[in-house]
């Protein structure tokens, strides 16, 4: 079964605001990344899934349940981190995860025999009975995480988890999160507008802009697609790049006359040698070298790469 899928999933506010335009895909468990920029419709994404708005149009199962018929009967599945602060302040972590276990159904000793196990678990067990408000925005962002776990979900959905922290706290959150994915066998689902940190921690991205599909991949397919092979000449570069996409090549101008050529499945290394050898050039330099994935995603027509994951 898969995680979640979609189709043609629309959302349109009043106002002609649209937020999800006919989208569809299929997930499959693992560690997501929901990327796109502010405002390309991840955090409408997140609320549909958890039933607390309903589509324009289309239809979204979860985890085998209709979310745009069963919200409450979804959400006992489904930890949720909102991307604002959301804590009482005058309440201890301690007591606000014990409180969402009770919610949970949980009784009161198991309730704060599992938030206590939480707040280890986010590294604020030595911390769990000061109150929220004397927290740092990190230590905030790990009681929301702890009160995402405590009912023990079988999908955590993450909105901007990274929101307000410094490097550090970034990095240590990222680490959790992938952690928490791997140790507890849940799906976890990152909605974020920096892809480099969902990079790190996610099996699979899929990127949307503007409420349209822009590309669903693996990270392993991302990774080789953005591999290239820098190459510099002495003699005429641009002739040279011309030559090689004239052999089928996708070469590109880089900088300092540099060219760049896209690895992905092939293998140009004997074209560059050959063209070379044929243009009487001579090869300086010929390495390899990784590009971002933001150019990648800038390049990608809407909907291509696909729109089913394999990420177990």
């Amino acid at each position: 079964m898969p995680l979640l899928s979609t189709f043609e999933l629309t959302k349109r506010y009043p106002g002609g605001v649209t937020a999800l335009d006919g989208l569809t895909l299929e997930l499959e468990p693992g560690i997501i990344g929901l990327v796109g920029a502010n405002g390309a419709g991840k955090s409408t994404f997140l609320k549909i899934m958890l039933g607390l708005l309903a589509p324009t149009s289309g239809s979204l199962v979860v985890l085998g349940i209709d979310a745009t018929r069963n919200g409450p009967e979804l959400r006992q599945f489904l930890g949720y981190i909102p991307e604002f602060d959301c804590l009482p302040p005058d309440q201890t972590a301690a007591d606000l995860v014990t409180h969402m276990a009770r919610v949970s159904g949980l009784p009161a000793t198991a309730a704060r025999e599992r938030a206590a196990e939480m707040l280890r678990h986010v590294g604020l067990y030595d911390e769990r009975y000061r109150q929220i408000g004397g927290y740092s925005t990190g230590m905030k962002q790990r009681v929301k995480l702890a009160q995402a776990l405590v009912h023990d979900p079988k999908l955590l959905l993450l909105d901007e988890p990274t929101n307000g922290l410094d490097p550090a706290g970034r990095a240590d959150m990222l680490d959790l999160i992938r952690r928490t994915g791997h140790e507890f066998g849940i799906g976890v689902i990152v909605a974020s507008h920096l892809l480099s940190e969902i990079e790190q921690v996610c099996d699979f991205l899929v990127a949307i802009d503007a409420g349209h599909l822009l590309r669903a991949a693996s990270i392993e397919t991302f990774t080789r697609e953005t591999e290239l092979l820098v190459v510099e000449v002495v003699g005429d570069s641009e002739a040279f790049r011309q030559s090689l996409v004239a052999k089928g090549l996708a070469a590109r101008a880089g900088v300092g006359g540099s060219i760049l050529i896209v690895l992905g499945d092939g293998s140009p290394f004997d074209v560059v040698r050959d063209t070379a050898a044929e243009m009487g050039v001579g090869l300086m330099r010929v390495a390899r070298r990784r590009d971002r994935l933001e150019d990648l995603f800038q390049a990608a027509p809407a909907g291509a790469g696909g729109a089913t994951n394999a990420a177990a």
